[in-house]
């Protein structure tokens, strides 16, 4: 059964359309209930009630009875008339609403798989995909539907354009064939997206995986550093204890020692006391033979309180400054011990060693005599096939592995730039500036820009804050392939790194120019 033979089932044969709450009488007709109870209401002014198909008597109202089944099928059908409905264009000549295959433009109607066969059959129905935009698909000035394409002027046109409009003797062509042309253009355009989104897709797995790996690293670091804490607040600890535990023993060692003393004095004190009484007795008796006859040893032999004061002072102090020996020697020794602990740990060498290659220096520069500072001043340096023609100098040390750091001062004002570069890096012309070429890498700054940059290969990258400190910590880490600079003030913070693989030992290396640059490390 078809669509149209369905809906002709389910129509009331009152109101013509779907049931609506159907009821059914004992002669078995159905009906919507309002459409029955309006022509039961005008049958009882008779008081004869029948079918209003086949007539046959209905004894009384009551015998009207809900089709439960009847409106379940209905209000399905209802259902999946809306879905279609809502789910495209629907046929133009079919009674039941069916979906559109095609929509032909000579028409102006929307056809199902029924009602398509015999437009099939003509050349002259132009049949497109379901649509509703009839008047998009035809040609504004003539109303004839749009056959051509102009690439001349990228329109679509129809056969009137063509024959005597606006482009007439242009080179035309069908829109299908025009189309199949566009198509290939977007295939193409297509296999470039997708090729470009494909790159994307490996750039962002790339970048989870580093941001993994970060992760990985960064939890991992967090953990030895954490440890590393611990340990050295467990040094501290015990070093704390130490010292503590000599401040105590000491303590104790004094305190029995003036103990003692204090009891030796009291026995003294008793002493004198009563010579001091006797000699009193003397001094005061009239009887001068018996004053006399006293032993003078008895009065004599006295100790010098002064002498022995100074000396009981001087042990003491001796005692104290002992401890303060002691207690200085053991923080020495014990913060020695954790400094080493610490640095073993970081794994990081602080190039303290570096000084200014006075063979390298240009004429230009001055360096003073610890090697450490450079500043602009003409100058006159003996002949060296080493020595840069302007205003650069390198370091004497080289780094050909592991992590090294060295902190550098810049002048406030001026122009410079400080870095690394190879041994062999030119000496003459406008390539032999560190950061000009492919052999050196660098943090500028110019007088005119108020901006920090960052070059290598003459390339410039301007950096998005500026330095507030004139304090930077330069970072090589020779192996990973990275060199970094960090702004020291406050607090640590990242100015840029280069990522790349050295293949040569790379020496510290300076531009100043109208300025000063100086190596803290």
């Amino acid at each position: 059964m078809d669509s149209d033979d369905l809906i002709e089932e389910l129509n009331c044969s009152i109101c013509l359309d779907v049931y609506d709450d159907p009821v059914t009488l004992r002669c078995g007709h159905s009906f919507c209930r309002t459409c029955i109870d309006h022509v039961l209401d005008k049958q009882e002014v008779s008081g004869n009630y029948s079918c209003p198909d086949c007539r046959e008597k209905i004894p009384d109202r009551s015998a009207v009875y809900r089709n439960i089944a009847l409106n379940n099928i209905a209000e399905r059908f209802l259902s999946a008339l809306q879905g279609q409905e809502e789910a495209g264009i629907l046929c133009t000549y079919c009674d039941f609403p069916a979906l559109a295959v095609k929509t032909c433009l000579l028409c102006e109607a929307s056809l199902c798989e029924k009602h398509l066969e015999r437009h099939r059959r003509s050349v002259e129905h132009v049949l497109v995909d379901p649509t509703e935009s009839l008047e998009d698909r035809k040609c504004p000035n003539h109303k004839e539907v749009l056959k051509y394409y102009c690439p001349e002027d990228s329109a679509c046109i129809c056969v009137t354009c063509c024959l005597v409009g606006e482009h007439k003797g242009h080179q035309v062509e069908p829109m299908s064939d025009a189309s199949e042309k566009k198509k290939k253009k977007l295939r193409t355009v297509l296999e470039k997206l997708t090729s470009k989104r494909e790159r994307a897709e490996k750039k962002v797995q790339t970048l989870q995986r580093r941001e993994e790996n970060v992760r990985e690293k960064l939890t991992g670091e967090t953990e030895r550093i954490g440890a590393l804490f611990r340990d050295l607040r467990e040094e501290m600890g015990d070093l704390e204890e130490r010292v503590l535990s000599e401040i105590s023993r000491r303590e104790e060692r004094i305190s029995s020692s003036i103990s003692e003393k204090i009891q030796q004095l009291e026995i003294e004190k008793d002493q004198l006391s009563k010579k001091m009484l006797y000699i009193e007795e003397l001094c005061k008796t009239e009887d001068s033979l018996a004053v006399l006859k006293e032993q003078e040893s008895e009065t004599s032999d006295l100790p010098d309180p002064e002498e022995e004061e100074h000396q009981d002072t001087g042990n003491f102090l001796c005692h104290v400054g002992d401890l303060d020996h002691l207690i200085s020697f053991t923080l020495h020794s014990g913060l020695a011990d954790i400094v080493s602990l610490v640095k073993k740990e970081i794994r990081v060498e602080e190039a303290a060693d570096i000084l200014l290659d006075v063979n390298t220096v240009s004429n230009f520069l001055q360096i003073e005599e610890n090697l450490k500072t450079a500043f602009y001043a003409k100058s006159e340096h003996p002949d060296s096939p080493e020595r840069f023609e302007d205003c650069q100098v390198l370091g004497t040390k080289s780094f050909s592995s592991g992590q090294n750091f060295w902190e550098v001062e810049t002048s406030k004002t001026g122009n410079w730039r400080i870095g690394v570069a190879y041994g062999g890096i030119e000496r003459k012309g406008e390539r032999s500036y560190i950061g000009s070429n492919n052999k050196s890498w660098c943090l500028c700054k110019t007088i005119n820009n108020k901006k920090y940059s960052v070059m290598h290969k003459g390339k410039t990258i301007q950096l998005p804050d500026n330095i507030s400190s004139q304090r930077i910590v330069i970072c090589l880490d020779y192996k990973a392939g990275s060199l970094s600079f960090y702004e020291l003030g406050d607090t640590v913070r990242p100015l840029y790194t280069f990522t790349t693989t050295f293949t040569e030992p790379l020496y510290p290396a300076f531009y100043i120019w109208d300025r000063w640059v100086r190596i803290r490390s």
